[in-house]
């Protein structure tokens, strides 16, 4: 009996690749399913920032005078340069003051003649006080001496207002710098005549050291700021004071550091901004009223501030902030912020977000609410050390500016 051996070799292949295709088959993903989208994220820590807020406005002269004659009268003097510096009490214009001078010298002349009538009044006054009490003169005759005493005083006072009113005209003659600070150009010259109480000024001085900056604040992050320093959220400056920097027009930084002088009560209504003012030193005469700058307040430190990436930040059709979150599982979430100042490329977080929060940054444009992702974290912005500012405020977020 013959018996034929068939060959092992092709067998045992074909099972192994059987048993290959069935496991891959097994660990191969379900149709239509595909790996954790890739998104790179920022987690959140509290660091101290420094508040600012950087607001454009305009600066005003600290004091200013109009020179303007109170007498009438022909200049004979211009004793300034024009565009110099004049100092409190230095003589601007002589008028000339000859009628002054001899209207005071008249009545001068008038108060001695009154003053030598009360007197020869006085006298007899007092001749006639012992005289009736001898029945030497009559009561009448003493009343008539004592009335003549009290007129001829009465005569005197008013000489004496007549002569300080001539010399007050007399003295105005002279014409003296009201205030220290930069004179103007004049338009009078000499030989002009000028009269009291005229609408047209002679010149204006201008006090330029220190000077004032104006900026309109918005009302709501003026609420803002009082309601984070009143809850200690933001800690003031060491003395209570708000240093004021200023950027000038070419966008060169002021080399001197002013404060914040007041604010306002009242609320523009057709901006809802509140006027801030600022006084900055001046020595050098560098700012003068009416430039437009840029003036940064720094308000205080928030010591435990949270800022996310503006590239995080997306808006619902209200135009409220939010952010997506990843959490625990590696599933993320959309969340409702609200947002504060802008610092660099960074908002200021004031709610919604928590310490260790994981914060999409990219990839947000290829995941929806309660997908799995695989999260990479990415360095966060450099500025988040709380250096500088930018304006914004809640307003300004819902605005999306």
């Amino acid at each position: 009996m013959i018996t034929r051996t068939l060959p092992i070799r092709p067998t045992l292949l074909a099972a192994t690749a059987l048993l290959a295709l069935s496991a891959c088959k097994r660990n191969a993903p379900k149709a239509g399913q595909m790996p954790p989208q890739g998104v790179g994220v920022v987690t959140l820590h509290p660091s101290a920032v420094d508040i600012r807020t950087s607001l454009p406005g305009r600066t005003n002269a600290f004091e200013i005078a109009e020179v303007r004659p109170q007498v009438t009268g022909v200049i004979e003097k211009r004793l300034f340069v024009e565009g110099s510096d004049v100092i409190v009490g230095q003589q601007l214009y002589q008028i000339d003051a000859s009628r002054y001078k001899a209207t005071f010298d008249s009545a001068q002349g008038q108060l001695d003649q009154a003053r030598a009538r009360a007197v020869t009044a006085s006298a007899q006054a007092r001749r006639y006080r012992e005289l009736v009490r001898t029945h030497a003169v009559s009561n009448q005759d003493y009343d008539n001496a004592v009335a003549a005493e009290k007129e001829a005083l009465g005569q005197v006072m008013t000489a004496r207002g007549q002569v300080e009113s001539a010399q007050v005209d007399l003295a105005y003659t002279k014409m003296y710098a009201p205030i220290t600070g930069r004179i103007s150009r004049t338009i009078t010259t000499v030989g002009a005549l000028v009269t009291a109480n005229q609408t047209q000024n002679l010149a204006i001085i201008t006090r330029l050291d220190p000077i004032y900056v104006d900026v309109n604040l918005p009302a709501i992050t003026l609420l803002r700021l009082r309601r984070e320093l009143a809850d200690g959220r933001i800690k003031p400056q060491p003395d209570g004071k708000v240093p004021v920097t200023v950027t000038m027009e070419d966008g060169t930084t002021f080399g001197q550091i002013g404060r914040m002088a007041l604010a306002e009560v009242n609320v523009d209504t057709s901006t809802s901004t509140v006027v801030v003012r600022a006084i900055m030193p001046n020595p050098d005469k560098l700012l003068l009223p009416g430039m437009y700058v840029h003036a940064q307040l720094d308000e205080g430190t928030d010591p435990n501030a949270l800022l996310v990436p503006q590239e995080a930040v997306s808006r619902n059709t209200h135009g409220d902030p939010q952010v997506w979150i990843v959490g625990a599982d590696n599933t993320v979430s959309l969340r409702q912020v609200t947002l504060g100042q802008a610092m660099g490329s960074s908002w200021v977080v004031l709610s919604g977000l928590a310490n260790g929060d994981r914060v999409v940054v990219s990839g947000v444009q290829k995941i929806r609410a309660g997908m799995k992702v695989a999260p990479q974290e990415t360095p966060a912005p450099s500025d988040q050390t709380g250096a500088s500012t930018a304006p914004a405020s809640p307003a300004a977020d819902k605005n999306g500016q």
